[in-house]
């Protein structure tokens, strides 16, 4: 028995590989499924035999933004002892992010199921989203709402995370806003600006790199958008740095970012 479960393993690993556990970190790339609901579509991905929820269809301002059929996902996060959603197991918290290649394979659409059916409230009412790209949060936010981090008597500090080989988008909105009435309720005379290059460590061993200079250009990208917002009676500091050289699987998705400092704030 024993020899007929080593040639088992060794002829077909997959066979008993033990599925991922509550906790354990999952990083890989995958086209994305959708499921076809009666309230709102779900979109899952497949990786070694197991079937994963990623998010719902929502409104593009959302935290976590949906992938798209037509192209591959890169699935970073960690397995959650939730119930299974539309069929597959959550991955919370999680970051997607689609990759531009297109990949006329990832087409799979599921039909609606009555086992699947979610009680799911729209976060908007119907019609097209009140965001933009940048300065589109139509909520007043003071110094304090969360986005910004009180560094020291002086400054306020605020992070900004990205998708892989990303730049601005929608779900930026918000902290944008909160940067920029920060800076104007606190008389800021500064904002320091730092931006970050980061790489993806697979769970398979396979580590993808951001392209080149992108830490450079998130970091003028920010500077820009607040200036353009009319933000220019404030010094602007502007440093980036390139952490791709050791991603560990862990701290991967985190050192996707651009810290935004706020000096001088009351």
């Amino acid at each position: 028995m024993r020899w007929t479960s080593a040639l088992l393993a060794l002829a077909f690993p997959w066979a008993v590989a033990a599925a991922p556990s509550a906790g354990d970190r999952l990083s890989f790339v995958s086209c994305p499924i959708v499921r076809d609901t009666v309230t709102v579509p779900c979109w899952l991905a497949e990786y070694e035999g197991e079937v994963y929820f990623l998010t719902l269809q929502t409104d593009v301002s959302a935290p976590v933004n949906p992938p798209w059929l037509g192209h591959q996902v890169l699935v970073e996060g960690v397995v959650s002892d939730e119930p299974g959603i539309c069929g597959g197991r959550v991955i919370k918290p999680v970051a997607l992010s689609v990759l531009p290649a297109l990949d006329a394979s990832c087409n799979t659409m599921l039909p609606a199921e009555d086992r699947y059916n979610l009680g799911f409230e729209p976060p908007r009412p119907p019609g097209p989203s009140r965001g933009r790209l940048a300065f589109g949060d139509p909520t007043s936010r003071s110094a304090s709402a969360p986005g910004g981090t009180a560094a020291d008597g002086a400054t306020l500090k605020f992070s900004l995370s990205y998708e892989f080989d990303g730049m601005v988008a929608f779900r930026h909105a918000q902290i944008l806003q909160r940067i920029l009435e920060s800076s104007r309720a606190n008389n800021a005379t500064g904002l320091r600006i730092t931006a970050y290059r980061s790489a993806s460590r697979l769970s398979n061993g396979t580590v993808m790199r951001e392209r080149e200079h992108i830490d450079r250009e998130r970091a003028e990208q920010i500077r820009e958008l607040l200036r353009g917002a009319g933000l220019e009676n404030v010094k602007y500091e502007v440093s980036w740095k390139d952490l791709s050289k050791r991603p560990d699987g862990v701290q991967d998705v985190a050192n996707r970012r651009v810290d935004v400092v706020v000096v001088g704030a009351n």
